[in-house]
């Protein structure tokens, strides 16, 4: 699949807020499966990452560094 440049920094920030989403949830004491969101959270972060590293081959052509959108 190939993200098209211009909705590349607003994929960074999606997964980055659902993360901090997921890590709000996590401070939940009424959270059950607890152990399904800690997997996922870190599904997440992994994705972030992994999406991190390829927004660094076309930061220039969006013209929107990526210490700005995270």
């Amino acid at each position: 699949m190939k993200i098209p440049n211009t909705m590349a920094p607003m994929t960074v920030s999606a997964v980055r807020d659902t993360i901090l989403y997921q890590e709000n949830l996590m401070k939940s004491e009424t959270l059950r499966d607890r152990e399904d969101y800690e997997e996922y959270h870190l599904q997440l972060t992994q994705f972030l990452a992994f999406l991190k590293e390829e927004y660094g081959s076309i930061e220039k052509e969006t013209g929107i560094p990526l210490e700005k959108i995270l």
